[in-house]
């Protein structure tokens, strides 16, 4: 749904803020597992630390998609840069999976080697790693379901499996370390579990953001939502089409309106105009309206998706 509260404008530059708190929690949480690791012999505690490290990345990316997406429109892209936004999503999706095959790969390696039991003190680490990512999943989950950004989102899931693979740890060290010899590499495999659970989550994550590259409409609430506001204007009789895509924290809009087909054609421009007026004032994310103006024939007016609109 459109936010009717925040401009594109305010919602890129809190997105952008809340990437940037992230980015300095899994710089220091990645420098914290790795020592730990190291010297706690734990390699899933360092392949946790390594794959915060991609987060700092993951989270560059977005950064660098969301202040591309603030450009204003040129003669190259006259609607905009909005698409870096999705695009740095895709990014995000395709770093998690590379990450997690990484993973499983040192994993497998680890499983093969034999080594010692990690350190008890390691558990700490990962208990307070756990809590602190799961914390920075759902905040800026919250900040991308608030403005809708799909890059957002995507990096907050990224520090979800962070958490994910940080718990797996816990649970591989604590078999390790109650089970004694033999049970050394409980650790390895749990690292080997957290990774399919985050490519699992990677592929569920590529689909909104090929969504909105391709033009997908967001929703059909939506659509709804938009010919509900365009039919409440005085001469719209019901709207035949409504043809919205997104791009970044921006929406365009195309609609044809349906209105008196004896109305003059300034008559027509200016019912026009008051429904981009309308909808541009209602939802502050919609960036234009392209109306068409269509007469009012039988044969329209009996269309069975017209009827509904009238019916209501």
């Amino acid at each position: 749904m459109i936010k009717k509260t925040k401009s594109s404008s305010f919602a890129s530059n809190e997105s952008i803020r809340t990437t940037i708190i992230g980015i300095v929690v899994s710089i220091f949480l990645a420098i914290i597992k790795i020592i730990t690791g190291i010297l706690g012999n734990s390699y899933a505690l360092i392949a946790d630390g390594i794959e915060s490290t991609t987060d700092v990345f993951v989270s560059i990316v977005v950064v660098t998609g969301l202040r591309i997406a603030q450009m204003p429109p040129d003669e190259k892209h006259p609607y905009g840069h909005g698409k870096a936004e999705p695009f740095a999503g895709l990014i995000v999706s395709l770093a998690l999976i590379i990450a997690a095959i990484i993973i499983i790969i040192q994993s497998i390696i680890e499983i093969i080697t034999p080594h010692h039991a990690p350190a008890p003190f390691t558990l700490i680490v990962l208990l307070l790693v756990v809590v602190i990512k799961e914390l920075l999943f759902r905040f800026i989950l919250k900040v991308g379901n608030q403005f809708g950004s799909v890059a957002l989102k995507n990096d907050a899931w990224h520090h979800r499996s962070d958490a994910i693979t940080s718990a797996a740890a816990f649970v591989g060290i604590s078999i390790a370390l109650i089970g004694g010899p033999g049970y050394e590499s409980a650790d390895d495999f749990a690292a080997l579990l957290a990774s399919v659970v985050i490519i699992f989550n990677a592929f569920k994550l590529l689909k909104p953001a090929l969504d909105e590259i391709m033009d997908a409409t967001p929703s059909q609430l939506l659509r709804d939502e938009i010919i509900k506001v365009a039919n409440s204007v005085e001469g719209v009789i019901a709207s035949e089409k409504c043809l919205v895509r997104k791009m970044g924290f921006d929406y365009f809009i195309d609609i044809h309106i349906i209105v008196n087909g004896n109305l003059s054609v300034y008559e027509g421009h200016e019912i026009s105009h008051k429904v981009k007026d309308k909808l541009t004032e209602t939802f502050s994310q919609i960036n234009n309206v392209l109306v068409h103006v269509e007469p009012a024939t039988e044969e329209r007016l009996n269309r069975e998706h017209i009827k509904k609109q009238l019916n209501k």
